[in-house]
């Protein structure tokens, strides 16, 4: 392996978001904005689950660049101009999506091969050929959805399944693989794959949700439409940006400072695992809770008057109380505590869906922001009151 080109974290420590990578992401965020179109056609349990599922095999794939990028800077041509060739791909995917499970899956899958391709072949100039052992599990996956485009039903939906699990398995290939070929242990593997810059790591990934949450702010835009301008809209209009707003606070204000001190803080070996559980795992709950609740918005902001179908009142609440699990979670794997508040609003959020149906949309908007308003003045109070108390009693 040729080591002039493996530029890591030791060379550039707090090494920043480079404005291509921004660029990528608002390519990815696309597919985020596809989801919603495609969730507000039909706001069904199955249109949630196959969301769910697109969004499970397309954020795999963004983790893989936002790791590649971080190990493999965009600062050479050659470099730059394949990772414009992986956001083509993306956009490939972001317009087959609307018609995924009907005429477009093959043209998914594709656009999908071709996003695992480009990434194999730029991971090569930092692991060299043991990017074979991401690259072969994530290539059959992408064949798996490419058949399932040929297929329909319950066979489009089983393949859809099976490449999420071999995307599951990937890392485990990647960590016993190269052991067996060459004799390197995994524990040399696992190093190597640790060398992460976190703080380009987590700035990535705030970005990334940031752009999200714009899509949240498009959809207050489209919900509307060409309605009047009425003050009864632009109050629904205010509570539905506080809503978004209450969840950018919820990461923003501490989440993400803690996590890049919890990432400098890990051993290397220990730090690709910390990393796949806090920003793939945690995460996809808070980007696919942010696509249910554009959604609801969509839906339900022209008709602020009126009482919620079932769907939307569900999609609204169920983005919240998603968002907020995933970010329970994000924060217990990086032991950021409090948690319990965060699990809590979660339960409470969801069980707004229960009034919001007999009473007007703007009800179920008005309760969500005092759901997550009252859970961060607790969580506030707590954590200021908290080490006060300790102080006091000399701990």
């Amino acid at each position: 392996m040729d080591t002039t080109d493996m530029p890591g974290p030791a060379q550039e420590p707090g090494r920043r978001v480079t404005t291509l990578e921004l660029f990528f992401d608002l390519v990815f965020v696309f597919t985020l904005t596809q989801l919603t179109v495609l969730l507000a056609h039909d706001l069904s349990f199955a249109t949630a689950g196959r969301v769910a599922l697109i969004l499970v095999v397309l954020f795999w794939m963004y983790g893989a660049y936002a790791y590649l990028t971080n190990q493999v800077p965009p600062d050479r041509p050659s470099r730059r101009l394949l990772l414009m060739l992986g956001m083509g791909a993306f956009l490939v995917c972001a317009l087959a999506i609307p018609r995924v499970f009907d005429d477009t899956g093959v043209v998914f899958g594709l656009g999908f091969l071709l996003v695992v391709i480009v990434h194999t072949t730029l991971y090569t100039r930092s692991h060299g050929w043991d990017s074979v052992w991401y690259g072969v599990p994530n290539a059959l996956a992408a064949l798996s959805v490419t058949a399932a485009g040929g297929t329909n039903g319950l066979a489009a939906d089983g393949l859809w399944l099976l490449a999420v699990v071999l995307q599951f398995v990937t890392p485990f290939v990647a960590e016993h693989g190269p052991g067996r070929r060459d004799g390197r242990s995994a524990a040399t593997l696992r190093v190597q794959l640790g060398t992460l810059d976190p703080a380009h790591f987590v700035e990535r990934h705030g970005l990334l949700l940031i752009i999200a949450f714009g899509e949240s702010v498009i959809s207050i835009g489209v919900g509307i439409g060409d309605l009047p301008l009425t003050p009864g809209l632009f109050g629904g209009a205010f509570l539905a940006l506080a809503v978004a707003v209450a969840l950018w606070w919820t990461y923003f204000v501490r989440d993400e400072e803690g996590a890049e001190a919890a990432f400098r803080a890990t051993p290397a070996p220990r730090r690709w695992r910390l990393a796949m559980n806090a920003y793939y795992y945690a995460f996809l709950p808070m980007l696919l809770g942010i696509a249910y609740l554009a959604a609801g918005m969509k839906k339900t902001l022209g008709h602020l008057g009126d009482h919620p179908h079932g769907g939307p009142a569900l999609a609204l609440a169920g983005g919240v109380a998603l968002f907020l699990a995933g970010d329970a979670a994000f924060r217990a794997t990086l032991n950021l505590r409090p948690v319990r508040y965060r699990a809590a609003g979660s339960l409470v959020a969801l069980l707004t869906t229960l009034p919001a149906t007999r009473l007007p949309a703007y009800a179920e908007l008005l309760l969500l922001v005092a759901v997550l308003t009252g859970m961060l003045g607790v969580e506030a109070r707590r954590c200021t009151t908290a080490p006060a108390a300790r102080h006091l009693a000399g701990v």
